[in-house]
This record gives C-alpha cells, structure tokens and sequence, in this order.
C-alpha cells in the first residue's frame, strides 16, 4: 500500500542535511516495497490493502509491539527508527525471521532501518506509525506523522506533559487521522466486564475509588556515565533536556524495561506509566473520558507517594493509595465494592462480578485484540477502542497528580479550559519548551 502524487509543501518536515542523505540512499536501494494505489488518494485504505507499518524506538517495547503486530495478516512491518545501531540491527533481524519462517511471506523486501525517525516518516511506503519511544519523544513523533499523513499507534502514556496532550488532539483533528492509544486493558474481558458492572449501577451510588500504581516522577539525579559508542545520545534526549548517559535508562541491550519512566525529564514516574493503565480504567469505568476530577489534594507529608486526594465534580473520590492487591483499581458503592486488576475481578458481594457463578479466570480471561482493533480503524476511519482525547484526559490525571505531589499544595483544575485557577506556578508546569536538538 502507497501513496501517489506529489505530497502538500505544508505536510513536509524541516530540510535536515543528514535525513536527506539517508532518504535518498534508502530510495535508491528500493528498500522499502511500494505496491501502487493509484487514484486512490492520500490516507485512502481499502479493505483488502496491507498496511505498511513502521516503528519508532526498537528497544523492548518495540519489540513486544511487533510481536503484537507480526501476526496480523492485514498489515507488514517495513521499516523502523532507532537511535541504537545495535537495536537497529536486532530489530530487523526479529521481524525478517518472523516473515521468513512463520507466516512464508513472499515479495517481502524486508525493514528499511534509520537512524532519525523523520526520514522514515517522509517514505511514501509508510501508512501507518507505532511509536515506542521514551515518553518525552511520544508528542513530537506523533504529531510529525499525522502531519505527513501517517496514523499512529502510540504508547502509554501519550504524553510527557498536559499541553503536548492536546495538540495531539489538534492534530489529529487537522489531518484526518486514526490514532491508537497503548493502554490495551480497555480490551481485556475483565475490565470491560468492570466497566460493565459500574456503568449499569450494580454497586449502587459510587462514593470512592481506590488506585494503587507507582511512585510519582523525580529529577534526574543518576550519576555520570560516559556515553558508549553505538547511541546518537543527542537524538535520544531530542526535545527533553541533555541530561547525562546512564545505562539503567538507556541499556544497550533490550533484555530489561528501561528506568527512564521514573524521571520528569523523560516520563511521569510510575504513577504515570501505570498510571495511564488503572487511572485509565477508573475514568472509563466513571464515564469521565472526557473530562477528569476537577480538585487535587496531596498529602500533609512532603515526601509522601501516596495519599494523593482527587475529586470529581459530581462528588466521587479518587484516591491514590496502596490497598494491598498491588497495581489495581477498587470501586466503592452503595450497594457493594469491586477490585479489578489484569489478575482478578472481584466483588463484594461475589453476585455482583459472577451472578452466575464460575471461575473469574475462565470467564474474563479474554485480552480481546487492541492491535486489531487499531488497524480495522484504519481502514473504517471509525474512532478506535481507546482514542487520542481518551488518552489525553487519562495522561492528564497522572500528569495533575505529578504536580500537585510537587508542589505540595491542593489545586484546582478546569477540565474544560485545561488550566488551574489561581496557581500560576502550576500552570506553567502544564507544558515544557522543547530543546533544539538539531
């Protein structure tokens, strides 16, 4: 699947000496399999077309995400951007050994892999984006892509910060595109059945959810490491600052998930990296995809991870706190309570989750197809299961929740203007100018 025709002056990126190069050695080599469309027209996908997928970040969760896709018929992995040579090389030889001996696919011409995502993005044989960078690149990326014309398939959390949140949502709108957010529970039996049992009143009036997921994110603060070769650690920091090499957040190997997600100047802590999964389900659960809580209370205690107090504007309570089942979420009803986690569903009473009896781990262990999901939206250009406006308000929870632990005082939030009344500091926490990295 391809694209024909001369593309808009407007939905080209920057001219950058090195991408150039790397373009046009990539074109003259003919890497990258270009199947015509013909008048079909630009963003067109008809039903029996292969969507040519490419890859941004080609670390560990690169790799779990093409796994995830390796398998679907209906699309092709055909390139991918990594700022690792090593990770480069590793991913192509994943991907070509997957084709080769497990789906015998033929007229395959391979990955095409760059060093700067930007000159993948600007291949007329790319349809589609999976991004799987370090929060901090997530916006940027994004945004480049649906620019040129590319869907997105983004991961959890969309966003490093609240501003960036809704200029995907801008940009989305101004494009014309499909995008997918990483935070697959809202495929999964189990917190759909949650979802279920909330929406339709089972507990009663809710009064209060508990969420237990990580600390929240702190300064850089790992001590230096001299940069090995093999990493353009320039373009790894791209917009966030330059902080110093450390191989906890930046391993060379792909063996482990990268600490990166515990620091502000790249992630959210993981308050936010999990986060954007139970805070996620709590919204979707309360009907508050759209909107968030509108007050945020931190705890007495400076130095506290928990205790963080959030309320809605009809009331309900949403506390950060361990409740003692690990990373869940647990509803608080009138009529009973129920604790939901990728390991349980649980009620009290048990009539309220299983009115019929059964084993919970037979009946709900069903993980749907969030993957699938995403590429059939791609060719209907019908919303997908969690789309880029949900994914906006679920990063904005975890990203209100890192300030207000922060600043150590409560605040008050508008969901519908985005901004805090009367803090000025902390509206200017809402956003980060990017670093010129170029």
């Amino acid at each position: 699947m391809a694209k024909q025709g001369k593309k808009d002056p407007k939905q080209t990126l920057a001219p950058h000496t090195r991408r150039r190069f790397l373009k046009n050695t990539a074109l003259a080599a003919g890497l990258i399999s270009i199947v015509p469309r013909h008048v079909l027209g630009r963003g067109f996908v008809t039903p029996n077309d292969k969507i040519n997928l490419a890859y941004i970040g080609l670390g560990k969760q690169g790799g779990i995400l093409a796994n995830r896709f390796l398998s679907q018929t209906g699309a092709q992995i055909v390139a991918g951007a990594e700022v690792w040579s090593s990770k480069r090389a590793w991913f192509k030889e994943l991907v070509q050994g997957y084709y080769a001996e497990k789906r015998k696919v033929s007229q395959y011409n391979g990955v095409t892999t760059y060093l700067d995502y930007r000159e993948m993005l600007e291949q007329d044989g790319v349809d589609a984006v999976v991004i799987a960078t370090p929060d901090h690149w997530h916006a940027q990326q994004a945004v480049d892509a649906m620019k040129l014309g590319k869907d997105v398939f983004c991961e959890k959390p969309m966003t490093h910060n609240i501003k960036e949140g809704r200029d995907m949502v801008n940009a989305l709108k101004k494009y014309d595109r499909v995008l997918q957010v990483g935070s697959m529970q809202r495929s999964w039996s189990k917190f759909i059945t949650a979802r279920d049992i909330v929406s339709s009143g089972r507990l009663g009036q809710i009064k209060k959810v508990l969420v237990n997921v990580g600390d929240p994110s702190r300064a850089y603060d790992l001590p230096y490491q001299s940069t090995p070769e093999g990493v353009d650690w320039n373009l790894w920091c791209g917009p966030a600052p330059l902080i110093s090499y450390h191989e906890s957040i930046a391993p060379k190997e792909v063996k482990t998930y990268p600490d990166w997600r515990q620091f502000k100047e790249t992630g959210g802590g993981i308050l936010a990296d999990w986060g954007t999964h139970m805070f996620d389900i709590a919204q979707w659960c309360l009907g508050m995809d759209e909107t968030g809580p509108v007050s945020y209370i931190p705890p007495k205690d400076p130095k506290a991870t928990r205790g963080l107090k959030m309320f809605y504007e009809n009331g309900i309570e949403m506390e950060h706190t361990d409740f003692g089942r690990g990373w869940a979420v647990r509803f608080m009803g009138s009529e009973g309570s129920l604790d939901v986690s990728r390991g349980f569903l649980e009620s009290t009473p048990a009539s309220l989750a299983l009115p019929n009896g059964g084993d919970p781990k037979e009946l709900f262990k069903d993980q749907g197809n969030h993957y699938q999901n995403w590429l059939d939206a791609i060719k209907t250009r019908k919303q997908p299961i969690c789309n880029v406006e949900t994914g906006h308000r679920s990063a904005s929870v975890c990203h209100i929740a890192n300030i207000a632990y922060e600043l150590g005082r409560p605040l008050t939030w508008n969901p519908k203007k985005e901004k805090f009344k009367g803090d000025a500091e902390a509206n200017k926490m809402r956003k980060r100018n990017p670093r010129k990295y170029d």
